[in-house]
């Protein structure tokens, strides 16, 4: 009789465990709008720029969805794809306001940050969206940098996960000058004079002294490219070892730093598994393994992992972040493996102490020039010297399963009593 309580509890602590793992990630942008066809325009255009998905990874979110009409408004003017991710970006403010919150504004008015503003495109305060409560119960809507008027209001609420996103309607698009200005197109870029303003001159010049590898770069930046660069301290260490390579070695090393699609952080952030890079040329592969865990983002190779510490430029398709540690293929280079201790010698006591292990000299590679000089293997510590095996290794989140295990000793007491 004891023991059907005891069960009824611990099923609903193991409920409850269930629920709060299933809600880490509660929303999705793109499922949501999809139940209304209004919508399906500007829904469209938030999976085109890359905007749902860094939506659906924000924890505080409010999306202002217009509907198609509003959205023809725009396409009118045929802006490039990186200017209708910047005016979109407006409608997206880093705050919850659900309906009720957008009525009972304190003070008659609040400014919001938006996600425009975040990307650190926004020039002075233009990335901020006035909300303001008007006459006859009307709220307002206006971007920072418009000429004061409000160009929208509040229609409806569209979903509200509280306090996770609000998804609301309003009446028109938010006109933004620093928005809406033409951006240049991919091609225009200047790839190596941004990498060298931000960190990342060694590896610009060794770029450009290589003009095989400096063309495949500039050639993928309209279809799509995102670039990891070493920063200076770490180029200038592996200089050495890069002058070994041959000169296709060189080329190989450098265009394994760049992927032949446009990653956002968000899209790294959210995505475990292999890449492969603008130096794979069939049997040669030449990936390596993106691994997340929480904000943290790596890169492993067989010989070294790397970690993405910044962002120099992110706008579809192209996105350049900055990394601790140059990407060492194992096509190029091989990992040290220590050398087996030797037999003891016949004269030698069975309890004699034996001879420390030695690590043999590495093998020339095959894609040094001189083979009395080879490409030698990095100085990383041993937790960077990783197995080929560890490319599919499954990471566990620890809070998930901690909160797990708390869930079943709890059952496991309730079941004792």
């Amino acid at each position: 009789m004891e023991l059907r309580p005891a069960i009824s509890a611990g099923t609903m602590v193991i409920s409850m465990v269930f629920l709060l793992i299933s809600t880490t990630h509660a929303h999705n942008i793109t499922r949501i709008l999809a139940k209304h066809p209004e919508f399906s325009t500007f829904n469209h255009y938030l999976t085109l720029t890359h905007l749902a998905p860094e939506i659906n990874q924000k924890t505080t979110i409010t999306v202002c969805a217009v509907d198609n009409a509003a959205m023809n408004d725009i396409l009118a003017k045929h802006p490039s794809i990186n200017t209708i991710k910047n005016m979109l970006s407006v409608h997206v403010l880093l705050d919850y306001f659900g309906a009720k919150k957008i009525h009972q504004i304190r003070d008659g008015s609040a400014l919001a940050a938006t996600m425009f503003q975040a990307t650190g495109s926004a020039p002075g305060s233009a990335g901020f969206v006035n909300i303001t409560d008007l006459k006859g119960g009307k709220v307002g809507f206006a971007a920072k940098d418009n000429d004061g008027t409000f160009p929208s209001h509040f229609v409806k609420s569209v979903e509200e996960i509280p306090y996770n996103i609000s998804v609301i309607q309003i009446s028109g698009i938010l006109p933004s000058e620093a928005a809406e200005a033409p951006t240049p197109g991919p091609s225009a870029l200047n790839l190596t004079g941004i990498l060298s303003a931000h960190g990342c001159k060694v590896f610009a010049d060794t770029l450009l002294a290589s003009s095989d590898a400096e063309k495949t770069f500039q050639d993928s930046l309209d279809g799509g490219l995102t670039v990891f660069c070493p920063l200076d301290d770490a180029m200038k260490a592996f200089l050495p070892k890069y002058k070994n390579l041959t000169a296709a070695g060189k080329v190989a090393l450098l265009e394994y730093h760049g992927v032949p699609v446009y990653q956002s952080m968000s899209m790294l952030k959210s995505n475990n598994g292999l890449m492969n890079t603008l130096a794979t040329d069939g049997a040669r592969k030449f990936d390596f393994t993106v691994q997340n865990d929480g904000e943290e983002v790596t890169l492993k190779t067989t010989i070294v992992t790397a970690k993405i510490t910044g962002t120099l430029f992110d706008e579809q398709p192209v996105g350049i972040y900055t990394i601790n540690k140059v990407l060492m293929p194992k096509e190029l280079f091989k990992a040290e493996a220590p050398t087996p201790a030797p037999a003891p010698a016949p004269e030698e006591a069975a309890d004699s102490p034996k001879p420390s292990k030695k690590k043999s000299k590495k093998a020339p590679s095959p894609d040094t020039e001189d083979s009395d000089s080879p490409a030698e293997s990095p100085d990383d510590d041993p937790a960077d010297q990783t197995a080929d095996d560890d490319n599919g290794a499954v990471r566990f989140d620890g809070g998930r399963f901690g909160l797990l295990a708390f869930g079943l000793s709890v059952l496991l007491g309730f079941s004792l009593l």
